[in-house]
């Protein structure tokens, strides 16, 4: 748990840092900057977490299938909950911030649910 938290806050930091960057001086939408987050993110969070959190030495096609459908999964989860969520809680405000607070709340969950994914089902021998 303790190597996950590790790489999910390098990782966090990395993608959360495209995502923001893509929205708010790229003026890409909500759904292609939160995707952009988890594109780039994916790819890092795959291999610290593979070969440095769960030491998975699988060698499998298999792996990467279960991690790309695990991420894909979590992120339009979380995502497509945090966003009717944002607007609802936050309605006084503008759809900038909605969404700034949206992409925000969406990592929020998506961490909970990329873990449990990892743990219990991606990288499980």
């Amino acid at each position: 748990m303790l190597k996950f938290i590790l790489v999910g806050i390098v990782n966090t930091i990395f993608g959360m840092g495209v995502m923001f960057i893509f929205y708010n001086f790229f003026h890409f939408s909500y759904w292609i900057s939160s995707a952009s987050n988890y594109i780039f993110g994916s790819i890092l969070s795959y291999f610290l977490n593979k070969y440095f959190t769960f030491q998975n030495k699988s060698k499998s096609w298999i792996t990467i299938i279960k991690f790309t459908v695990n991420i894909t999964v979590c992120y339009l989860i979380a995502y497509g909950v945090a966003k009717p969520l944002a607007i609802w809680v936050f309605s006084g405000f503008n759809t900038h911030v909605q969404n700034n607070i949206a992409m925000l709340a969406g990592s929020v969950f998506f961490v909970g649910l990329n873990y449990l994914g990892q743990r219990f089902w991606a990288f499980k021998e």
